[in-house]
């Protein structure tokens, strides 16, 4: 796409949803085009914050599913889309509200923490919601005598436990992408670039051994708490070990800085499902609408309500 085109599809997208009354909502995983034309880009939970918070009368949600489903729950009288049905998550695939159903019923009383990378049905069944922005607070603000079943990530549980010093029953799920990421990749990056910052998003695969690495130069941290780290870093080189779409979003909040991602190849396909060509279509046709059964909405959005209110 050239750069004429790449304006004029800006405009186009942007006076759609002034006609609209529209607010664009884009993860930090997305194309940088879509960033681009976005209101407001963060992570889960800023976006699920200006999600409720927002005056629109629709939400165009450049992000995938769950993400969409959250703002549906957060905001019943408003209409959500998705630009592509289709882009789903493959943490949130790794367990359904079944299987969550067996596991408390082996654990009764015990408080489930679902991250928010959970389709709607489980975060019905759940306590509290969560995501890697304030996951450990979620942990800390529940009384150390209660058992908790936490979900479905099993590396940001790992984490966790190390953080908090808390035992948790940690459900066995991951994420293709920050899965791959290892703990080798860790180690070479910081033999091979002994002056940069490294930044690790708690799914990594390394998480919790990249804690011991880098004398101190590891910071494990969300999407959003790389972004504010970055603007504030005296360092001008940063290793980021997550999903690479952050990487625009860190040139963009942190000019003049450089960063590289730990692997290449970290890149979410259902992230990338998104296009300015969906987001155009998504306005002007009012497609795709995400909606959420009504008994299942109101059960999941106190876990929703608890993790907007914490950290």
């Amino acid at each position: 796409m050239t750069t004429a085109e790449l304006t004029s599809l800006h405009a186009e997208i942007r006076a759609l949803a002034r006609e609209r009354n529209a607010v664009l909502l884009a993860h930090n995983y997305q194309l940088p085009e879509v960033q681009d034309v976005a209101d407001f880009v963060g992570d889960s939970l800023g976006l699920a914050r200006e999600a409720a918070a927002t005056g629109a009368d629709e939400i165009v949600f450049c992000g995938v599913h769950f993400m969409a489903e959250t703002a549906a729950i957060v905001c019943p009288g408003k209409t959500v889309l998705i630009p592509d049905p289709n882009a789903g998550c493959s943490l949130a695939a790794s367990i359904t509200a079944a299987e969550l159903r067996a596991w408390k019923a082996d654990h009764p009383g015990a408080v489930v923490v679902s991250y928010v990378n959970t389709t709607a049905e489980v975060k019905a069944e759940s306590d509290y919601c969560c995501t890697s922005g304030n996951a450990q607070a979620v942990i800390e603000a529940i009384p150390r005598d209660r058992e908790i079943l936490f979900l479905p990530d099993l590396y940001l549980g790992l984490w966790l436990e190390r953080v908090t010093g808390r035992k948790l029953r940690i459900w066995l799920g991951e994420c293709h992408v920050h899965a791959g990421i290892r703990p080798a990749d860790i180690e070479r990056w910081t033999t091979e670039a002994p002056d940069a910052e490294l930044l690790v998003h708690p799914e990594c695969g390394c998480a919790s051994q990249a804690m011991a690495f880098a004398n101190g130069r590891t910071k494990i941290l969300s999407t959003e708490g790389m972004v504010r780290f970055a603007r504030e870093s005296e360092r001008k080189r940063f290793l980021v070990a997550t999903e690479t779409g952050i990487i625009h979003r860190l040139e963009r909040e942190a000019p003049g800085n450089r960063f590289e991602p730990v692997r290449g190849d970290a890149v979410c396909r259902f992230m990338k499902m998104i296009t300015l060509e969906k987001v155009r279509d998504s306005l002007r046709d009012g497609k795709h609408v995400v909606t959420v059964e009504a008994e299942i909405a109101e059960r999941a959005r106190g876990a929703i309500d608890r993790m907007l209110a914490l950290g």
